[in-house]
């Protein structure tokens, strides 16, 4: 089953169009559902649902699937370091089997916040927790009866109860462990907070990656923020969002590369994040997102079409002017 559908009206030929939910920390968490709703009656792709700190990414799924008809819903990237195999399958199979419509489950590695501050885990060996993450998912998720004997992942003997929901595997990557683990087993690669330079560049590396290891390259997806016409909250809102990232390995070569070396030197000295912010230039939104007005957001689509992205998974801004980002997933939908 295709679950995307082509954008329409958009000259930017086979690029696809799904919605990711922001989760923004400054809104009610509840919006999140009135951005699945709007996504689903504005005949977006599909529907992406990460795992944050509000919601459990298996409950919200049911909940969003009770209040949709039809829209294929993602769930992750699930940390690998948190969630074992065979409690993301059991959850995925759980899913699709009240749902009765496509569930695809999405692996990454998350942050050592996430992953050893919040939960107590370890987050050492991650790439390796994500290689074998995605290897014995795999095999669950087919139904079959498996057993994980790895460095970091074990399990033995379990297979589903439920129908196998043989779901579409996306691994989340950034770094070249993580990329070729996609190149490997997955289905699709997604990717997070990326110029369309630095997407070049990942699609690259995975086609290459992909073909050493004779495999079809995987479909290629990227989260990007997005904000049409927006107001002053919704720059602030961008802004704020991305000051974990600038002083982060790769990305923060990715912003220089970008022409914000200033700001990135200035991350790495490591100032107080309110004084980080008050650093962090408006214009920078740009780099990373669909921000302006709709001609501006159609043609940085244009760009990450160009670079090789199959499908944008539109993180919209949600604010007091444009509440769950229903004003912005709307226009970019117009023809």
């Amino acid at each position: 089953m295709n679950h995307v559908a082509n954008l329409r009206g958009d000259p930017v030929g086979d690029l696809k169009l799904s919605v990711s939910l922001g989760y923004w920390q400054d809104r009610p968490p509840q919006e999140a559902l009135t951005t699945a709703v709007a996504a689903e009656r504005l005949g977006y792709a599909g529907l992406w649902l990460g795992e944050m700190a509000t919601y459990d990414v298996f409950s919200l799924a049911t909940t969003v699937a009770a209040r949709t008809e039809r829209i294929p819903l993602t769930l992750g990237p699930l940390a690998v370091g948190v969630r074992d195999p065979m409690t993301i399958a059991r959850g995925v199979a759980s899913v699709a089997d009240l749902s009765g419509r496509p569930i695809a489950v999405a692996l990454g590695s998350s942050s050592p916040v996430v992953v050893r501050d919040w939960h107590g885990r370890e987050h050492r060996r991650a790439g390796t927790a994500l290689r074998e993450s995605a290897t014995a998912l795999r095999a669950l998720l087919d139904g079959e009866r498996t057993t994980m004997q790895g460095t970091v992942v074990r399990t033995r003997g379990y297979r589903l109860r439920l129908p196998a929901p043989k779901s579409e595997l996306t691994v989340a990557a950034f770094g070249p462990t993580a990329v070729r683990t996609a190149a490997a087993h997955a289905d699709r690669m997604v990717l997070n907070l990326l110029t369309p330079d630095s997407a070049a560049s990942l699609v690259r590396q995975v086609r290459s990656a992909a073909a050493e290891l004779g495999r079809p390259t995987p479909k290629v997806a990227a989260w990007i923020t997005a904000a049409v016409d927006p107001s002053p909250q919704a720059v602030e809102q961008l802004r704020r969002g991305l000051v974990g990232y600038l002083a982060a390995p790769g990305y923060d070569a990715m912003f220089e590369a970008a022409g914000f070396g200033e700001v990135v030197a200035y991350a790495r000295t490591g100032p107080h994040p309110k004084e980080l912010l008050a650093a962090v230039p408006p214009e920078i939104t740009s780099a990373v997102g669909l921000v302006g007005d709709l001609a501006t957001a159609r043609s940085r689509l244009a760009e990450y079409a160009a670079a090789g992205i199959d499908e944008v998974a539109l993180v919209a801004s949600s604010t007091d002017a444009d509440p769950g980002g229903e004003r912005t997933l709307s226009a970019l939908r117009e023809q």
